[in-house]
């Protein structure tokens, strides 16, 4: 499964919080939050487009980085 990385601009606790709530929400995907580099790494079938809205709905501003590789 493809592992994409994003950037969000999270700031606390709170933050990371609304972005596990919609991913939950979405669903089928694995995920890591790395709050103090504003990053989150999800593993998913979805397209880039889909979780990229998916994280825009937490109302701070996500941009897709590129795809890592899966050590």
């Amino acid at each position: 499964m493809p592992k994409h990385e994003f950037f969000v601009d999270m700031t606390c606790e709170g933050c990371s919080n609304a972005v596990t709530r919609v991913l939950h929400r979405l669903g089928g995907v694995q995920f890591d939050i790395d709050l103090p580099n504003k990053k989150v790494y999800i593993e998913s079938e979805h397209n880039v487009d889909t979780l990229l809205e998916t994280l825009k709905k937490t109302g701070k501003s996500a941009s897709y980085l590129g795809e890592k590789s899966v050590q």
